[in-house]
């Protein structure tokens, strides 16, 4: 499992997934999980938590970056096998109390399509087991009494209630507001609020991370970021 360590030593574990990733920040005693992936996915996930070592006493909490599907549909599982809280923003909360969080718009012209024309039918096939969340979020939650240098922010875009992690304001992780699965393009298929989305990267950008991690895809430098940004914003004004 590929592991990044920051300058302060906190470990970024990759945990799960090839395009619905899960992540691990390990102090040295404690774990936080970053997302938790499609059921199907489960056992693996289980597996490889177990093979690092985390148990019901180490796991502090999961943290969700929006109530998606593909990012919460093993939450109550973690909840259950690992005691762990689940933290979210408070805007999804309910969603997640539900297991029916509304499947997002398209932000190019076929996911637009898609959406159009599948979404209502689409939406019931996509629930998952509720769970509750045991800490909502606002625009800011500092991860320091937890005992990780680390905070979470609130990045609306993608959803409402999209929240991403900063490490040592080294290491990012986005959510969806971008995806590392397309060589010419960071902008997510699926999203709420395009604008929002663009204004998350430059939210993203000011933290001074040089590292950014998307839920879908590989990590992505801060070059790429910045480039990518500059782009869109150009594209405004010409």
């Amino acid at each position: 499992m590929r592991t990044i360590t920051t300058r302060n030593n906190l470990k970024i574990i990759h945990a799960n997934g090839i395009f619905f990733n899960s992540y691990l920040i390990f102090n040295g005693e404690k774990y936080i999980l970053v997302d938790s992936g499609r059921s199907y996915a489960w056992p693996r996930l289980k597996h490889n938590l177990e093979e690092l070592g985390v148990s019901e006493k180490n796991l502090e909490a999961l943290i969700l970056t929006h109530t998606h599907f593909d990012h919460a549909e093993n939450a109550a599982n973690i909840k259950e096998r690992f005691g762990a809280r689940i933290i979210v923003h408070e805007t999804e909360a309910g969603y997640l109390e539900t297991g029916d969080s509304p499947l997002p718009d398209g932000t190019v012209f076929y996911t637009r399509w898609l959406m159009k024309a599948f979404r209502t039918k689409a939406q019931p096939m996509f629930r998952y087991n509720p769970v509750t969340c045991d800490i909502p979020v606002g625009d800011k939650f500092d991860l320091n009494p937890l005992g990780f240098n680390a905070r979470i922010i609130h990045v609306p875009g993608h959803t409402r209630g999209s929240i991403a992690v900063i490490i040592d304001n080294e290491i990012a992780f986005t959510g969806d507001n971008m995806v590392g699965v397309f060589s010419g393009s960071i902008l997510p298929p699926f999203g709420d609020d395009i604008p929002g989305i663009i204004k998350s990267w430059k939210t993203l950008l000011d933290t001074g991370c040089s590292l950014f991690i998307p839920n879908h895809g590989t990590p992505k430098k801060r070059e790429i970021i910045k480039r990518h940004y500059e782009r869109k914003i150009s594209k405004q004004y010409t």
